[in-house]
């Protein structure tokens, strides 16, 4: 379920910017066995979030250590995808909020994420949160390395109401 929501979202916001050899591997099947992987994880330091309205997906995200030196330091938003419609309703924020209280719960001051550059959408939504672009730096990917743009915030707490 969570890796169908996963491809589901994905290939949305990304259908006009990762490459075709993208979609086809980055199917249910790999992400159910990916998805497998990190839910049976005994990394503490790993959080993953599932928002629901009315017994429906509508949100995931995760958190957690971070997996580029690029991210100096700071706890790292893995990702955070919100369906489509249920977008500008306030999930996205209140997932990364509680992200951003697993991250300061985990010690760590400030907070990161990367954006593919082109994801308009995602951009904007971070700038409005005071994210300060930081860099670019191009995603090691299984499939498609994309180019990102860094968005950082020196106080993981800014990020919780």
């Amino acid at each position: 379920m969570v890796a169908d929501f996963h491809v589901k979202v994905w290939r949305d916001t990304y259908r006009d910017l990762a490459p075709a050899e993208a979609h086809a591997v980055l199917d249910e099947k790999y992400r159910g066995k990916k998805w497998k992987e990190k839910l049976s994880s005994n990394d503490s330091s790993q959080i993953v979030l599932i928002a629901e309205i009315d017994g429906r997906m509508v949100g995931i995200g995760a958190a957690g250590r971070p997996s580029e030196s690029i991210f100096e330091g700071r706890g790292e938003i893995k990702f955070l995808y919100i369906d489509p419609d249920f977008k500008r309703r306030g999930i996205g924020r209140q997932l990364l909020a509680q992200l951003a209280i697993h991250l300061r719960e985990m010690q760590y001051r400030g907070a990161a994420l990367s954006v593919v550059k082109g994801n308009e959408s995602a951009i904007a939504f971070y700038a409005a949160l005071n994210g300060q672009p930081a860099g670019e730096y191009i995603d090691p990917g299984p499939v498609w390395r994309s180019q990102n743009i860094l968005f950082m915030w020196n106080d993981v707490a800014s990020l919780i109401p």
